[in-house]
């Protein structure tokens, strides 16, 4: 990873409409796992999470990292590429073609991470990047309609962007990227946009449902990114992604739902999936699990499949994405309902002191805990693995899980 830094609305040339950093002002501590543990509050649950840690590097000190990087590590003979990331659109880097230049002259090759194109202004670039190594690129299309990007997206240049995704679709290996907004980009639209991606030989197609709410993934209060918009239902959006999947020679995913190739996310939950779940630990132990509103019910459907759902229950807080649960979505649980042993999702935005008062508020002195960081695997990385991929990893994730009930969920 060479993250060349880069702040949202500073270092992409303003906002899209659309941005989820819209409107975000001074971030609160929300807690984590990284915290101290006297202390709410770290880089990763403050400036971390709404990328406002830096602006665009230099060039010398991403290409350092990756130098030091390949100097410590056990690389020798191994087929290697760089991904380039970033807080602000990588498109903007003003340092691009000679840092994609350098990695070149050091063997390797190169991904660019999530770019809108919106820092192209010239087509003679994305040429230039091509021979300099770069075979891989994920694009924010948004929309194949020069018009609807620039007002949308606020591209300068749409034309010469959509230019660039041909172009890249030509000699890269190009995964588009749309957030889907209803009325705007979806319906026709988006199925143009499609076809032309797929005219062009893109390989695949990562569909990402508009959040316009707290419960929907917008923790940094910044609700609503855009008044008047209703977006899509969770079911709604499963079904878009499946619709797309069929109708295109794409390979198509979407975010927070659903991979239609490898089931994810939780694909173990699934009836045809059964057979998979004698490779989970016997459940001894008892615990409440907290977690998200899509999350939730299939993780108690895994339990109730494996006949522990007398041992497990899985408490739903209203938050759409488990990762996104705050110290706020602890304080609207019912407590009645709550096993002495609780655990948390290991990415929860809470701190564990905080946790730990909060679950316990009603006099009784429950052991809290965090899971695993995942339990299965979302749109945005399924798209490069197969179903088999998918459950072997679920399959170790609620191994983990499993044991960790055991252990701190036993009676004595």
């Amino acid at each position: 990873m060479a993250d060349v830094g880069g702040i949202p609305g500073k270092n992409c040339r303003g906002f899209c409409k659309y941005c989820y950093f819209k409107k975000v002002k001074e971030v609160k501590a929300f807690g984590c796992k990284n915290c101290n543990p006297g202390k709410v509050g770290c880089p990763i649950c403050t400036k971390g999470i709404s990328d406002s840690q830096n602006e665009f590097l230099p060039p010398y000190l991403v290409a350092g990292s990756i130098q030091n990087t390949l100097m410590m590590g056990n690389y020798y003979g191994k087929e290697l590429k760089v991904n380039i990331t970033g807080g602000g659109d990588v498109s903007c880097y003003p340092h691009l073609e000679e840092l994609t230049a350098t990695f070149k002259q050091m063997g390797l090759s190169t991904h660019l991470g999530y770019t809108s194109g919106k820092g192209i202004d010239d087509i003679q670039v994305i040429d230039n990047l091509i021979n300099n190594g770069v075979d891989e690129t994920t694009f924010t299309v948004f929309s194949t309609d020069p018009q609807l990007r620039k007002k949308w997206m606020g591209d300068p240049t749409p034309d010469v962007s959509i230019e660039s995704i041909k172009r890249f679709c030509e000699s890269c290996e190009l995964h588009a990227a749309a957030v889907i907004i209803p009325g705007v980009n979806d319906g026709e639209i988006l199925r143009q946009t499609c076809a032309d991606l797929e005219e062009w030989g893109a390989k695949a197609v990562i569909l990402m449902r508009f959040a316009n709410h707290i419960n929907q993934g917008l923790i940094l209060r910044n609700e609503p990114i855009i008044k008047g918009i209703k977006t899509h239902s969770v079911e709604e959006f499963e079904t878009l992604v499946k619709d797309i999947n069929k109708e295109f020679n794409l390979r198509v995913t979407g975010t927070p739902v659903c991979d239609p190739e490898t089931e994810a996310p939780f694909a173990i939950s699934l009836d045809k999936n059964k057979e998979f779940l004698q490779f989970i630990h016997e459940i001894k132990g008892e615990a409440t699990l907290i977690s998200g509103k899509i999350a939730g019910p299939r993780i108690q459907k895994i339990f109730d499949n494996i006949g522990a759902g007398d041992k497990v229950n899985v408490y739903c807080v209203d938050q759409d994405i488990a990762c996104l649960i705050t110290r706020d979505d602890l304080m609207d649980i019912d407590l009645s309902q709550v096993k002495d042993t609780v655990i948390l999702p290991g990415r929860a935005f809470v701190h564990d002191m905080e946790a730990q008062k909060i679950l316990n508020r009603d006099g009784k002195q429950r052991i809290v805990t965090r899971g695993p960081d995942k339990l299965t695997v979302d749109g945005e990385a399924s798209g490069t693995l197969t179903r088999e991929d998918v459950i072997e990893r679920e399959l170790i994730n609620f191994r983990e899980l499993a044991e960790e009930i055991n252990f701190f969920g036993m009676k004595y």
